[in-house]
């Protein structure tokens, strides 16, 4: 069967189009005919082909889902159902008026899993790679107590500040690096392009070159023979930095090396007492059990040192101990955070302490990298001023010794 596009005339005279299956053109205006309009034009549409795209190609092209547009969709889903509207009619609104189409199908895939008996938390946890535990954990807790507009408020409040820590986190390393990146590709092109020129003027003119300058272009014509060896050492070292950070058996040291490194180590380990505190007193004060809460806290942690640690507690409370003392032990946390886990133990107010340590730990964090940002930038650059300032001085010595004996024989 072909498809076939039409134009026809209406009794009214007004025109219509459109398209219909059909086996012939007779076949199409026979029943526009049975439809009481005059066909005018009908013509066969072309076949599509469709080829089919590699799954990588769909993963890269296929737009992906942010944080920020989670917190939208938590936001306008609580204005809802607090409004009263039904859960299903909630999900079908906002599926069909997301800018995004991969949130959308997501909702889409919630909302008919619902509709099939599944609860929503349930239906939530299906998409893991869109709502991680934390998220479906503290929907659960909602549903279950009867509060899920409230929970949904204290979940976009915690994903708005997680994507803050995330942002610092990112910003703590990304600056260094990148520094560190611009000052070895300026010493690349001054020694791969800039010393080779002046070392070709430098032969016309003649005469022994001063040591410094001598020592420079040694380095640049190293540089010219080792470079396409450096740069597949340079990959490797990339390469296999990535690979033992990612592996199971090297992934510790690496987390350890993070929290211990002067400078950027304290940065991180009060980004991650943040992050814990912040997201095991969000799961206790809407009534997630501790052992639930410890267990979602310690798989969104980040580190592999604090999850240890976090798996170490549980493990305790589970022997009957309280939770301040296996973080002692554990030896990650500060002791000042221990003794106001103590203390929030001790009143019945664990999840309001845990909040109030987060709120300060994310104040320590902000003023941690302005700090950390504004040491490591004149830092670098003095090292990227020495090392271009000790490059351009040595190439310009033997001008300064040519200027002179020029001046003196005048």
């Amino acid at each position: 069967m072909a498809e076939w596009a039409w134009e026809a005339r209406a009794r009214t005279g007004e025109t219509k189009k459109g398209t219909m299956e059909a086996d012939s053109a007779d076949t199409v205006n026979g029943k526009l005919r049975a439809q009481n309009l005059n066909p005018v034009k009908v013509t066969k549409k072309a076949a599509e082909i469709n080829i089919p795209m590699p799954a990588f190609l769909k993963e890269l092209t296929k737009k992906k889902i942010d944080q920020k547009e989670i917190v939208i969709f938590i936001r306008q889903f609580a204005t809802m159902i607090d409004a009263g509207l039904p859960l299903v009619q909630c999900l079908e609104i906002l599926s069909a008026q997301g800018d995004n189409p991969a949130l959308n199908e997501v909702l889409k895939a919630v909302k008919n899993d619902v509709e099939q008996g599944a609860t929503f938390s349930d239906a939530l946890a299906r998409h893991p790679k869109t709502f991680d535990s934390l998220f479906c954990s503290l929907i659960r807790a909602g549903e279950m107590g009867g509060i899920l507009d409230t929970i949904l408020n204290r979940l976009a409040i915690y994903i708005e500040k997680n994507v803050k820590l995330v942002r610092q986190v990112k910003g703590a390393l990304t600056y260094p690096l990148t520094t560190f990146a611009i000052a070895l590709a300026v010493c690349a092109v001054l020694l791969g392009w800039v010393v080779p020129t002046f070392e070709a003027m430098f032969k016309d003119f003649g005469g022994e070159l001063p040591a410094m300058t001598g020592f420079v272009i040694g380095i640049s014509n190293g540089f010219l023979v080792w470079a396409p060896y450096l740069a597949v050492g340079l990959a490797a070292i990339i390469y296999g930095c990535s690979y033992t950070y990612k592996h199971p058996k090297t992934q510790p040291y690496w987390h350890q090396f993070m929290l211990s490194v002067p400078v950027l180590g304290p940065v991180m380990r009060k980004i991650a007492v943040a992050r814990f505190t912040r997201t095991l007193g969000t799961l206790l004060s809407s009534g997630v059990p501790i052992l639930d809460a410890l267990d979602v806290v310690a798989k969104s942690a980040g580190n592999v040192i604090i999850e240890r640690a976090i798996d170490y507690t549980a493990d305790k409370i589970r022997e009957g101990r309280n939770m301040a003392e296996p973080l002692t032990e554990s030896g990650v946390f500060p002791p000042m955070v221990v003794q106001m886990i103590a203390v929030g133990e001790q009143t019945g107010a664990l999840d309001q302490m845990l909040n109030k340590i987060a709120d300060f730990y994310e104040e320590e964090v902000d003023v941690a990298v302005a700090a950390m940002t504004s040491l490591i930038e004149p830092l670098m650059m003095v090292v990227v001023g020495g090392m271009v300032g000790f490059l351009l001085i040595a190439m310009y010595l033997p001008i300064f010794d040519i200027a002179g004996k020029v001046s003196n024989q005048h």
